[in-house]
């Protein structure tokens, strides 16, 4: 029985003889149908149309699909001391870039910011022998393929190592997780956002959206939310969810500007 996987959002769902008939993520208001109607791929035809690729950005290895699919978001491998963390997931684990991880030493767990990014949480799992997938109970209604790897974490922060802090800071989702990496930037802090906090094109600032592709804003009260999760944490970079969009320096102090700007400007 074949898995399928959302062609608008990347999630992939439980097997099944046909496709499901909807994609909650999509029909969802911060995300939207795809305009040629509600489409899946099975997981062999999106392989045969995409691959895996691999590469630096601003000092982690990333993973995407390329050709961009879907969200086109990428994944980090964050470093821990005997492998490492995968920041968000991709809608696709090939035996390539199974391979090529495993040759920088594998992976012990994986953690998502929010559902737009599940993607293909559970094979990514399973090709490391089921490790965790860290997943705030906050949004367990929108997981698509439900798994025993999955671990819905509650609270308003869960340790991972001496090293990686998630931190629930909502905004775009009610259990919307940011990663603060200790180590990250030499040793002076990176926070791993997604879009949760998105870094702008001119990458010294980020915003702040309920919905990115439906332009609903985010409002005053869940911006300043987010900014007093993340004020106590130490970090002189931003991660944010595409290639290239970072802030390689000062990013505590762009985030704060940020937050004024973004508050001033909906004010």
């Amino acid at each position: 029985m074949p898995f399928w996987t959302c062609e608008a959002c990347g999630a992939q769902f439980s097997d099944g003889g046909k496709p499901p008939a909807a994609c909650p993520i999509c029909e969802d208001e911060r995300q939207y149908v795809n305009w040629k109607g509600q489409t899946f791929l099975t997981r062999e035809a999106l392989a045969e149309s995409h691959r895996v690729v691999w590469r630096d950005d601003l000092g982690i290895a990333g993973l995407a699909l390329e050709p961009s699919f879907a969200i086109g978001q990428r994944a980090l491998l964050v470093p821990l001391a005997d492998g490492y963390m995968m920041w968000d997931c991709v809608p696709l684990a090939t035996a390539e870039a199974i391979a090529h991880v495993k040759t920088l030493g594998g992976l012990k767990g994986i953690a998502i910011s929010h559902p737009h990014y599940y993607g293909a949480l559970a094979d990514w799992s399973e090709a490391f022998g089921g490790i965790p997938v860290y997943l705030h109970a906050d949004d367990r209604q929108w997981v698509t393929r439900p798994h025993s790897s999955i671990v819905h974490w509650t609270g308003e922060s869960h340790r991972i190592s001496d090293d990686l802090l998630l931190l629930r800071t909502g905004g775009h989702f009610a259990g919307a997780t940011m990663l603060h990496h200790a180590r990250g930037a030499d040793g002076r802090g990176a926070l791993l956002t997604g879009d949760i906090a998105q870094v702008t094109m001119d990458r010294r600032f980020v915003s702040f959206m309920y919905s990115y592709p439906n332009y609903m804003p985010l409002n005053a009260a869940a911006v300043r939310r987010i900014a007093a999760a993340v004020e106590p944490l130490a970090f002189d970079r931003i991660y944010g969810a595409w290639w290239g969009r970072n802030i390689a320096k000062a990013a505590k102090i762009a985030f704060a500007a940020s937050v004024e700007r973004y508050i001033a400007a909906i004010a």
